[in-house]
């Protein structure tokens, strides 16, 4: 995991990634998003909505991590969710989670 959340600090460096419950429904809503990451321990009505939106939108949905350590990886408090806008940090963090 934590080579997971040093390529998301990476990708919110280089601007390749949003963060938040809106402004990730937007990401996937307006086709930008290669990737959404929801924290565990996020609310199971959170956990539906973007796995369901996720699905029709055909975006890769993953499940992982804690909202603390997804939001101290790119450098900000709590995140429940995270959408990846950049198809190589896509790539590069489903081969990691994969694992």
């Amino acid at each position: 995991m934590n080579k997971v959340l040093s390529l998301l600090g990476l990708a919110f460096r280089s601007g390749n990634l949003v963060s938040g419950e809106f402004a990730t429904r937007e990401a996937v809503r307006k086709k930008a998003a290669t990737l959404v990451i929801v924290a565990n321990d996020a609310s199971d009505n959170t956990k539906k909505m973007f796995a369901n939106q996720c699905k029709h939108y055909q975006v890769p949905f993953y499940c992982g991590g804690l909202k603390e350590e997804l939001g101290h990886a790119i450098g900000k408090e709590f995140r429940a969710s995270i959408a990846v806008t950049d198809q190589g940090f896509a790539d590069a963090l489903l081969k990691q989670l994969d694992k």
